[in-house]
This record gives C-alpha cells, sequence and structure tokens, in this order.
C-alpha cells in the first residue's frame, strides 16, 4: 500500500475529466433518441472498430489475463484464438441481417420470428450478463486500485462509477465510442510500457524469462485430449467460439455499434479492426503475467506481502499473524495471481508512469462499463418499458427514461461488484457467469436466422430444454451431492455450448418431425 505521488494523482484527475468532458460536449447533439443509441448512423468504421477493440479489452483482460498466465499457463488464450472464426459468421450472417432490418434493439425481431416470449426471453439474459459484466469490471479496477492507493475498494468503484455515469449518460453512445477511442490507444499504450519495465528488471531480459517459463510449463496452452469435463484446449476453444459469437452476433454492445456505422461496410470494417486489434494485444497481456512470473521466480521474497494478504483475505477476522503466515506457504500462484500486477505497479513502477498506468486500467475497465450501460438501458427501454408499459411514449419522455435507466443499470453494475468482493479470480467468475446468464440465447438467434421453417412452438419446445440443460449443467455439484447420477460430465465452460447447441439441435429436430407428419397427412 501507498499513496499516490500528487503527479500520479493529477494524471489520474486530468484523465477522468476529460473523459467527462466529452460526454458533456457530446450532451449537446442529443435531441433524439435515434442520436442517443445509435449517433444517427454517422460514426466512420475505424473508430468502431477501437471502440469495439476497447470494450473487449476490459480491466479482466488487464488484470485477469496476467494473472491467469501467472498462476497457470497461456490456455485461456486459445479464447482470443476462436475469435476470427466467431467474426467470419458474424460478417456473413449477422451483420447484414441487423442492417437490413434497422431495428435498434438486438431482440426486438425475435417477437416477430417467435412471438413475445422469445424477445422477452433474450433481453432478460441480457440484461443479467451486463450486470454480471459490469460487476465484475467494478470488483477488478477496485482490486487493482485498492493496491495502488489504499482506499477501500467500496470507495473506489464509487468514484470511478459515478464518472462513467456522468460521462455515459450526458453523452449517449456517441460518448461512449468517442471516449472508448482515446481509452483504446491509452490502454494499449499501458501494457507496452508495463511489458517493457518488467523485462528491464529481469537480469537476463527475454532469454531468462523463456527459460523460466520454458521450465514451469508457462507458455502451454492446455491439453490437446479430448476430455470435455476440463478446461482443455477444445474446450475453451469452443467456449471461446461460442462466446464471440454471442458477443459478435445477438450482443446490443456490438449490434448498436453496427448501426452507428456509416454503411454495412463501415461496420464490417469495424468488426475486422476490433478482431485484428485484440488478437495480438490479448497475447501481450498473457506474456505480461509470464514476465511477472519470472521475475518473482528470481525475487521470491518479493511476493510474500501478496501471498500473506491474499491468505489474510481467506480466514477469519481474528487470524493470527501466525496462522495467516502458516497459510500463506499453502498457496499457489493460481490462488494470488490477480493480486500481482497491481503490486509489481506499486512496488516497480516510478512515479508519473503510475498515473499513466492507472488511467490505462481505469479506460479498460470504464469502457466495457459504460458501453454496458448504454446498451442496457437501450433494450430495457425499447424492449420492456416501451414494449410492455406505455407503446406511445413520446420522444422527449424516450429520451428521459433512457437518461435515467443508463443511471440505474450503472449503479445496479457497482452493486454487482461489491458483491463479487473476495472472489479468487476475476476472469474465472466471468467467464462461470457469462456462461449461465447467456443462457443459450445464441441457439435461439441461430434457429430463428438458419430454420426459417421453425415456428413459435418449435422454438418455445428447444429453448424450455435448453433452459434445463443450462440449470442442470450451473448446479451439477449442488444436485450430485443428493443424487451423484445426475452429475454433470462436463467443465462448466461448456454450459453455452452445449445450452446454445440444446436449443438449435432441438430446434432443428423438431422442425423435421412435424415437417414429416405434416407431409404424410396430406
Amino acid at each position: 500500500m501507498k499513496n499516490l505521488p500528487l503527479l500520479d494523482i493529477a494524471i489520474i484527475i486530468i484523465y477522468l475529466m476529460i473523459m467527462i468532458g466529452v460526454g458533456i460536449y457530446f450532451s449537446r447533439k442529443n435531441k433524439s433518441s435515434e442520436q442517443y443509441t445509435k449517433a444517427s448512423g454517422a460514426i466512420p468504421g475505424w473508430a468502431i472498430g477501437l471502440s469495439l477493440y476497447a470494450t473487449f479489452l476490459s480491466s479482466n483482460t488487464f488484470l485477469g489475463v496476467p494473472g491467469k498466465a501467472f498462476g497457470s499457463n497461456w490456455s485461456a488464450f486459445v479464447f482470443s484464438l476462436s475469435m476470427p472464426f466467431a467474426a467470419i459468421i458474424a460478417y456473413k450472417l449477422f451483420i447484414p441481417f441487423y442492417r437490413s432490418v434497422q431495428e435498434v434493439s438486438a431482440y426486438s425481431h425475435l417477437e416477430k420470428r417467435f412471438g413475445l416470449w422469445a424477445r422477452t426471453y433474450a433481453v432478460v439474459c441480457f440484461i443479467f450478463t451486463q450486470l454480471a459484466r459490469m460487476g465484475s469490471i467494478f470488483f477488478g479496477i477496485a482490486l487493482s486500485l485498492q493496491a495502488l492507493t489504499g482506499y477501500d475498494m467500496q470507495s473506489i468503484m464509487l468514484v470511478v462509477g459515478i464518472c462513467i455515469v456522468i460521462y455515459t449518460v450526458s453523452g449517449g453512445i456517441e460518448a461512449v465510442i468517442w471516449t472508448e477511442v482515446i481509452q483504446a490507444v491509452l490502454l494499449t499504450f499501458g501494457a507496452l510500457l508495463i511489458l517493457f519495465t518488467i523485462i528491464n528488471k529481469v537480469p537476463g531480459g527475454v532469454s531468462e524469462i523463456i527459460e523460466i517459463g520454458n521450465a514451469d510449463d508457462k507458455f502451454s496452452l492446455g491439453s490437446f485430449s479430448l476430455d470435455f469435463s476440463s478446461p482443455t484446449f477444445w474446450v475453451i476453444l469452443l467456449y471461446g467460439f461460442f462466446i464471440n459469437l454471442n458477443n459478435f452476433g445477438i450482443d446490443q454492445n456490438y449490434v448498436q455499434r453496427y448501426h452507428a456505422a456509416t454503411t454495412k461496410k463501415e461496420a464490417a470494417k469495424s468488426l475486422w479492426i476490433c478482431v485484428l486489434m485484440y488478437v495480438p494485444i490479448s497475447l501481450l497481456f498473457f506474456i505480461i503475467g509470464s514476465c511477472l512470473y519470472a521475475y518473482y521466480h528470481i525475487n521470491p521474497e518479493l511476493i510474500e506481502g501478496v501471498k500473506l494478504k491474499a491468505a489474510a483475505e481467506g480466514l477469519p477476522l481474528r487470524s493470527t499473524a501466525e496462522q495467516i503466515k502458516a497459510a500463506a506457504q499453502t498457496l499457489k500462484p493460481s490462488d494470488y495471481g490477480d493480486k500481482v500486477m497491481p503490486m509489481f505497479m506499486v512496488k516497480e513502477i516510478p512515479s508519473g508512469l503510475v498515473g499513466l498506468i492507472i488511467s490505462a486500467i481505469m479506460s479498460a475497465a470504464m469502457s466495457t462499463i459504460s458501453s454496458g450501460m448504454n446498451a442496457t438501458a437501450t433494450v430495457f427501454c425499447i424492449d420492456i418499458y416501451k414494449r410492455y408499459f406505455n407503446p406511445n411514449l413520446g420522444e422527449t419522455q424516450f429520451l428521459r427514461l433512457l437518461y435515467i435507466a443508463t443511471a440505474v443499470f450503472g449503479i445496479a453494475g457497482m452493486g454487482v461488484g461489491i458483491m463479487l468482493i473476495g472472489t479468487k479470480s476475476v476472469l474465472d467468475i466471468w467467464w462461470e457467469l457469462s456462461g449461465i446468464f447467456s443462457g443459450g440465447m445464441l441457439g435461439l438467434f441461430l434457429l430463428g436466422i438458419l430454420s426459417r421453417q421453425s415456428k413459435n412452438l418449435e422454438a418455445m419446445i428447444a429453448t424450455a430444454i435448453g433452459l434445463v440443460v443450462i440449470l442442470w449443467m450451473s448446479l451439477s455439484d449442488k444436485i450430485a451431492a443428493s443424487y451423484p447420477v445426475l452429475k454433470s460430465p462436463f467443465d462448466t465452460n461448456m454450459i453455452i455450448v452445449i445450452g446454445t447447441l440444446s436449443i438449435f439441435l432441438t430446434g432443428i429436430i423438431i422442425t423435421r418431425i412435424r415437417g414429416k407428419k405434416l407431409e404424410s397427412s396430406i
């Protein structure tokens, strides 16, 4: 713990003021809901691409990925390797579809396709997914800033959250996009700065880092065995493909950006800019984690403070120093990986640069949270409030509702973040929550777009079966306590994979069975 020097504090304050200033600047243009939710379709593709990249590169990446690489290996990088495959399908299938329907909400068309239940189901799943995402990111940013400043995590979430709410509520999607352009540059620079700092502090440089990493199997992409009960290469590849297809194809955060682009071609360009930026930069964060491992492998005495802190968090409040020290000796690197990079920044990065790196971490968090707030408020107002409560809501009232909903969801995200305090790995908790709350709704979208013969009944039955499968896999450990035979044989990362396939394939099968029955009755 340490108090930040005045120079670092000044840099952070200047960054926050710039973000708020951008929001206030664009607030003057928000005269309609169309401007607020999709910037009247006037944003260039390169800016949207950087915005999507910044949304992807959250504080979960900034802290969770190095922590994951420090504690285990590069197996989670397989998630990034799956992105181009998902982007190809989104480019061919989803972008042309959304640009043709011209509806701001990604879920409105589900009502026309299958009925009101389908639209509501997708919206509820999306809202829960976003709250989980925003909460995990609030937690991640608070974790790092607590180590750097000494302030408690709740206070940090409150200060950062207020700044995000101000510029997101006032500026709408245009402020979100242009602040994310700034944030994309800053967070990339911050990552490079951290990497060069670590390498310079390792006596043998890159060759020493590689030697230590190879000796402890730190560069492995995981097991290549066809085992779906543990996070093998194939499990993470499948998980990554379905999550990324979910992001690029049906996530309101991304669909809204496609509508904000000037043309369909610019929307497609933004998708590929995001992929081409994210894949190598995510690798950079795994390299940072491996470099940190090498640095503390050479200097093990420097990591003792982190181990003691992690041990104390896992013990009762009245534990003695001896008990904490004994518990610290039993910890594995995976038990305290998320705390290593913040500690390195506290101890090893000089004044001035710390302020820049904190701003970069805040950029990573704020970009994703602001996107989530805007997108969640949009679908709530369009798909829930206008659809159920006031279909004839006037333009002025609708714009006011967007302002209020954006603020409310930002505050709710902070609440979820506070609830996550004490979790071991921010990346693990986000992956698990996203797989559960996504609810296999990707399967419903694919059924609606790819199987034109499937109707309301087939979709409803398939979704019900998919939800049962998702609940079974999500609650498997609890169910197995009483009924061991019902324990899921799959890793939790397979929830979204099997949930999606359950809905899509069940819908296809039921459609064909009903089709054959109709043919035989004619």
